[in-house]
């Protein structure tokens, strides 16, 4: 091996007699070193955008949710909320109630979810910090906090004393319509509020006091939808998990922030993945260019490799020769183009040269995952294609 490696260094860095072969080599190399920076710095503004994409999430999810197993509520006496709150790993709960609902304002009228909310809502999520214009509701009030698109869409104002904000959600229970009137529980709301996320999010809450959506839907004091849960920083989410379940008598699943954006996390990995192998490919592309350099490097060293293999080498370690000369010319390449790669990282998140906007610039994330990855990706390929480029030398050719 030492062998093999010495001679391998030799011919790595004394370069060939051959212009031809040296301009190949040096296209390989800048090829690699090219090909692993791209590959970094993708992945790092990958990394960014998914956390800018999930920074949404983590403002508006909780770190647990509790929802009924089955129908659309659970029942929570005063005991289990006391035994909820004493739980190790806990620092905050929050009582829900969310349900589809029609709001009208000034001639036009929206769908959307309602979300009944207690006190502990804004220590749980960050909701309040969305707020935009206008406050966050107070406690026992007919007040509410509107969606900037719903907002939008209504043409509705804030503390609006000429028009009126309904709400309509259909009457449980069984029997004969005789009217509109019969069939919905109706409610008057004042927003004082709008909140901004993002697109979809805009569309979708209104954001009202727990005892009023009760009311609304002729709710029991002790029935809600869901419980949502702030955890402690070290906290063992598995046994909060498994600690709730039993409080609630196993009429709940429990979901942590990850699980309640399930489609989210799913589309970001697979444009993570597609984006890897595109890079991967446009790396192992170069290093085609890598062996055809290595071939005529053997071809070229074929007298040398004859006097070599007369003097007692056998095959194997005259292989190994070129497999190491093609594997340290792909770790040289790469350790230099992942170095830039940082670089252009680091450069970016101080400064910010590439923006999406005046105001904002690219986001991007350096992480040891994608150092890691990186350098397997190249140090794999690399070995690939110098172990094709080094199986060319043969007893046939030195004969």
């Amino acid at each position: 091996m030492k062998f093999s490696l010495y001679i391998a260094k030799r011919y790595l860095f004394s370069g060939s007699k051959n212009t031809a072969i040296n301009i190949i080599t040096i296209i390989a190399s800048v090829g690699i070193i090219v090909g692993t920076m791209a590959l970094f710095v993708v992945m790092s503004v990958f990394s960014g955008l998914k956390d800018f994409s999930l920074s949404f999430a983590n403002d508006f999810d909780p770190d647990l949710k509790a929802v009924a197993k089955s129908g659309k509520t659970i029942s929570i006496t005063s005991q289990q909320e006391a035994e909820i709150n004493n739980l190790e790993g806990v620092a905050y709960f929050s009582k829900i109630i969310e349900e589809r609902a029609l709001f009208t304002f000034n001639g036009k009228d929206i769908l959307a979810n309602i979300k009944g909310i207690d006190k502990n809502f804004n220590k749980v999520n960050q909701v309040e910090k969305t707020i935009f214009q206008g406050q966050w509701i107070e406690e026992n009030t007919e007040q509410v906090v509107v969606g900037y698109g719903i907002s939008q869409k209504l043409s509705m104002g804030l503390f609006d004393l000429v028009n009126v904000f309904e709400t309509f959600v259909p009457k449980p229970g069984k029997g004969t319509i005789d009217s509109p009137e019969g069939a919905f529980n109706r409610s008057v709301l004042v927003p004082v509020g709008f909140y901004f996320i993002n697109e979809d999010l805009n569309q979708k809450y209104v954001f009202a006091d727990l005892s009023i959506v009760q009311e609304l839907l002729a709710y029991k004091p002790t029935q809600i939808s869901g419980i949502e849960l702030k955890l402690k920083p070290n906290a063992d989410e598995t046994d909060v998990k498994s600690s709730l379940e039993k409080i609630l008598q196993n009429t709940v699943t429990v979901k942590n922030r990850a699980q309640l954006n399930d489609s989210l996390y799913k589309m970001l990995n697979t444009e993570n993945l597609v984006l890897y192998l595109i890079f991967s490919l446009v790396i192992a592309v170069t290093l085609f260019t890598l062996i055809g350099a290595l071939i005529m490097i053997i071809i070229e060293k074929k007298s040398n490799l004859k006097t070599l293999f007369n003097l007692g080498s056998d095959v194997e370690e005259l292989r190994k020769i070129f497999l190491y000369q093609g594997f340290l010319i792909c770790l040289i390449g790469g350790i230099v183009g992942l170095i830039l790669g940082i670089i252009t990282t680091f450069l970016q998140q101080k400064y910010g040269f590439i923006m999406i906007n005046q105001n904002m610039a690219y986001p991007v994330r350096f992480s040891f995952v994608n150092v890691f990855i990186v350098i397997a990706t190249f140090a794999v390929l690399g070995f690939l294609a110098s172990w094709i480029a080094s199986s060319r030398v043969n007893k046939k050719l030195l004969e």
